[in-house]
């Protein structure tokens, strides 16, 4: 039978007059209530009766009800479902009474034949009725008829309505390890409850059948072709997920609440115990290998989730070579968090696209009904909190906490649908906290219904304990030894402090981090000059020409060709642009067999219009990647238009350039303001990963940055703030003027021994600037990155001033200079702002001894910019300040009209000269 969910909203008067004009003039009725009427007609022949062919009176509208009523229950009947293990359930009107269909009590004994929708033949409505809340309104509730794909819909429902609805047909072995895994969940937050009072743990108690449905979405995953599990989570749970499911040894999380661990604080601060990550590998029961990874994660809730979602994509890339299914990503979410944080919205709806797909994700929420002291009513305004699921239609099944079958049932059904159909599923499984948001938190001051319901209510473990003994699949003794047997085992291990980590044997972009020399990352040696990035000249002239000729079967765009003719022209005089400089590094990495993936808004032209690195066919209209074939065998350039996001898509590109390092992965903004869109990532992960998780990063960041007179969104990256959160090494900080310095910049990611995020102020009118280019022979081998830039023009003797700039304004000042003939000053260019080259500096300083006067030039105001950074941390350097608006501070970066900037503008440059 087709599903025809419009039928459960019509009038059964209605459905009686199109059934009567079906019988009379077929042809007068819409198609798809005519094969409705096929179906009912074709189902009452198999039954005996005769509606069709027999007496109009042998009609009964009333088998119409009883199918819209069915349709009603798979509907809303998730509305009705028993998932809250504490307390009733809101009435949410889910409008499935009989009154509702027209229906009345003296139906319930009446035989329907619509009773074979759901496989009952000859069954009465009362039969219909009691099969149907077994179904939709039991401790599982499935929300799935907003699917629009048939196929997805029709396969959930037979899953659905063809189970076991007595005991979900699963083995005594099964059983057993469900309680297996509730003993541990349990057993390890009573045992630190008990030795470690008041400790912060955010402790998994109500919620710990968390643990049995996380091993099931493992093993059922794995029983389907899954060869490793990246999971995302906040801190709650986490430390029994990294003992339970992870195997992070007791050893290590006991000595870690005593405050005996002493952790290697070489290489950074750490972190807090309930943020940090775990890798280990388990055996599934059916033998299968499984690689676990934990990432992890601060206190930003939902923050991780792009992180792990980018990394699954990298690994799916370089070692499963993209086959999805092979790799799972599985996020587990707070129902507060989930229903609150847009990054989850985000990360949802890029979910599904070309460049972010990861073969969808398994959101498991632990729903505790309480966000730190916040009610849901005052969390959300959707019914559920799992509401960001519509948006790419993904199913929910929300499950009670306390009934651990069912969970296992939901998240196996979750796991094979996500293997099957390649998308987002949700569970929401609700459960409780027992204790406040943390362990010290008395949350009767602000909850006391829920937590007088919550103060004897059985846990989990003994209330499934209870009722395998009561169906007879467990014997009581065996019960309660299994639990004093874990208690002992605890206690045991807690007395000891020794035993065995999980073996774990690394995989192949994991032993490229371990090559890397950890120990250069936080050497200030290795910062005070760049390593040779220069290429052969051949090969620079390779790619040059590659990338400025189309296949034969292309038709370029008259603008393209236009173009073209401008780049051959500058390369007939040996020279490049920005854009040929930043093509021609990512395509010399190609040729070295490494990868290049880079994305943003509008990064395949580039929002100025001057990458071009995807062409779209004059005629076809299809897209050629003209960076992707210079060669047979070379690394792959991965570029992707992003959906407009800052915060998901920066935290993806983190994580995917958490998988290798060999790879080059660059995120550029529209505009650099826009990086604060994106701020939580930048504080929490790039700027802080390395120290508090030693987790490093060769990310790159394009941050579109210059004063140009196009206000103050159009401006700013905000380089301040970069340069605010800059210390221990943890960053680089360029602002480049020329594309041969960018070239090499770029290049230097992949060159050092070791890798650090790069933040990059990217130009905008620099694009195009006619003096804005660079000869070829600046990139060929033995050059490299020059981290300061002196003025070639400057004679030493004569020279009584030194301006120090940084970026575009640097040629507002050179035109100024020559335009009024300024002999007696150098303009100095500072490239890399952090780490500071101070002794180049300094070197230049000594060459033009007799200059008095040393000047830092900026742009930004005085409060923003460079200045404050220099000023604070490298006063010695005698710098004195000249920025807009007469050095004075502002609250906004910029002014938001043309004609006064460029009045500002002549004033800063006069003002750098007087």
């Amino acid at each position: 039978m087709n599903d025809y969910s419009f039928i459960a909203n019509a009038h059964p008067a209605f459905i009686e007059s199109m059934y009567q004009l079906y019988r009379t003039t077929p042809e007068a009725v819409e198609s798809s209530w005519r094969s409705f009427f096929q179906g009912f007609d074709f189902g009452g022949s198999l039954n005996g009766t005769s509606a069709a062919h027999g007496d109009a009176t042998a009609f009964n509208p009333k088998e119409f009800a009883v199918r819209a009523i069915i349709y009603g229950f798979r509907m809303r009947g998730h509305l009705l479902s028993t998932t809250n293990p504490i307390r009733p359930r809101r009435d949410r009107m889910p409008r499935l009474d009989l009154a509702d269909y027209k229906l009345d009590e003296s139906d319930r004994q009446q035989i329907f034949q619509a009773g074979t929708e759901v496989g009952l033949q000859n069954a009465t409505l009362q039969q219909i009725l009691n099969h149907l809340q077994k179904i939709y309104c039991g401790d599982l509730g499935f929300e799935f008829c907003h699917i629009e794909n048939r196929e997805k819909r029709h396969w959930l429902r037979h899953k659905i309505e063809s189970r076991n609805l007595a005991q979900y047909d699963f083995s005594t072995d099964k059983k057993r390890r469900i309680l297996e895994k509730l003993n541990g969940a349990v057993g390890f937050e009573n045992f630190l409850h008990t030795k470690f009072v008041g400790q912060k743990r955010f402790s998994l108690e109500g919620g710990e059948t968390t643990i049995p449905a996380m091993d099931a979405i493992i093993n059922a995953g794995a029983d389907s072709g899954v060869e490793e599990v990246i999971i995302g989570m906040a801190h709650r749970g986490r430390l029994n997920v990294l003992a339970n499911l992870m195997g992070k040894t007791y050893e290590q999380i006991f000595t870690e609440f005593q405050g005996t661990a002493q952790p290697d604080l070489s290489f950074g601060d750490g972190d807090v115990k309930y943020h940090l990550g775990y890798s280990s590998q388990v055996i599934t029961p059916s033998g299968k290998n499984v690689h676990l990874k934990l990432a992890p994660n601060p206190s930003h809730l939902e923050a991780v989730n792009p992180v792990v979602e980018g990394f699954a994509r990298a690994k799916a890339d370089i070692l499963y070579n993209s086959d999805f299914k092979r790799i799972l990503p599985i996020l587990i979410h707070g129902d507060a968090a989930v229903a609150g944080q847009g990054v989850v919205y985000e990360c949802v709806q890029m979910s599904q696209l070309k460049g972010y797909y990861t073969g969808g994700t398994v959101h498991f929420i632990i729903n505790n009904q309480i966000g730190f002291t916040t009610d849901f009513d005052d969390a959300r305004s959707s019914t559920y909190c799992s509401a960001a699921a519509s948006l790419v239609q993904a199913p929910v099944f929300h499950v009670n906490g306390d009934d651990p079958e069912a969970v296992v049932f939901a998240v196996e059904l979750a796991t094979e649908y996500r293997q099957k159909f390649g998308t987002d599923v949700f569970i929401d499984m609700v459960c409780y906290r027992k204790h406040g948001h943390n362990e010290a938190d008395d949350p009767e001051f602000t909850q006391p219904e829920m937590y007088n319901f919550i103060k004897n209510h059985l846990n989990p473990r003994e209330l499934y304990s209870k009722m395998l003994i009561e169906r007879g699949d467990l014997d009581k003794a065996l019960a309660e030894k299994m639990e004093t047997e874990f208690w002992a085992n605890l206690q045991a291990r807690l007395d000891s402090l020794k035993e065995k980590s999980l073996p774990y044997k690394y995989q192949e972009p994991e032993m490229a981090w371990r090559k890397l020399d950890k120990k250069a990352s936080c050497d200030v040696e290795q910062f005070k000059n760049s390593p040779p990035t220069g290429i052969d000249r051949i090969l620079i002239e390779k790619i040059a020409q590659h990338l400025l000729t189309t296949p034969s079967d292309f038709t370029p765009l008259a603008k393209i060709n236009r173009l073209f003719k401008g780049k051959k022209e500058l390369l007939d005089r040996n020279k490049i642009d920005w854009a040929m400089g930043e093509l021609l590094a990512y395509g010399s990495i190609l040729t070295e067999g490494k990868d290049v993936r880079m994305s943003g808004q509008d990064v395949k032209r580039g929002t100025f219009s001057h990458r071009h690195a995807v062409l779209n066919d004059a005629a076809t209209y299809k897209e050629y990647n003209r960076i992707n074939t210079i060669q047979e065998k070379q690394g792959i350039y991965r570029i992707y238009n992003s959906l407009l996001s800052e915060f998901a898509v920066l935290g993806f590109e983190y994580g995917y350039s958490q998988a290798s390092p060999d790879n080059l992965v660059i995120w550029e903004a529209q505009f650099g303001d826009f990086n604060n869109g994106a701020q939580t990532m930048i504080d929490q992960f790039i700027v802080a990963g390395e120290s508090k998780w030693q987790r490093q990063s060769g990310i790159v960041m394009l941050l579109p940055h210059g004063y140009e007179g196009q206000g103050p969104e159009h401006s700013s990256a905000r380089l301040e703030r970069f340069l605010q959160l800059c210390g221990d090494l943890n960053l680089t900080v360029a602002n480049v003027t020329t594309p041969a310095n960018f070239f090499h910049l770029i290049r230097r990611q992949l060159a050092r021994p070791f890798r650090k995020p790069l933040i990059v102020m990217s130009p905008k009118s620099l694009l195009r600037h006619p003096q804005c280019i660079s000869d070829l022979s600046e990139l060929e081998t033995g050059t490299k990155f020059l981290e300061v830039i002196d003025d070639a023009a400057a004679a030493a003797d004569k020279v009584k001033k030194i301006v120090l700039c940084s970026g575009k304004v640097y040629y507002d000042l050179i035109k100024y200079q020559s335009e009024n003939a300024l002999s007696d000053t150098a303009v100095i260019r500072i490239e890399q702002l952090y780490p500071l080259a101070t002794e180049q500096v300094e070197a230049i300083f000594k060459k033009y001894k007799k200059a008095t006067v040393r000047r830092w030039v900026q742009e930004e105001p005085a409060n923003m910019g460079a200045w404050q950074h220099l000023h604070t941390f490298h006063g010695n350097l005698g710098l004195v300040l000249v920025s807009r608006y007469n050095n004075d501070p502002k609250a906004s970066p910029a002014i938001g009209y043309s004609k006064y900037h460029d009045q500002q503008q002549a004033l800063l440059v006069a003002n750098a000269f007087a």
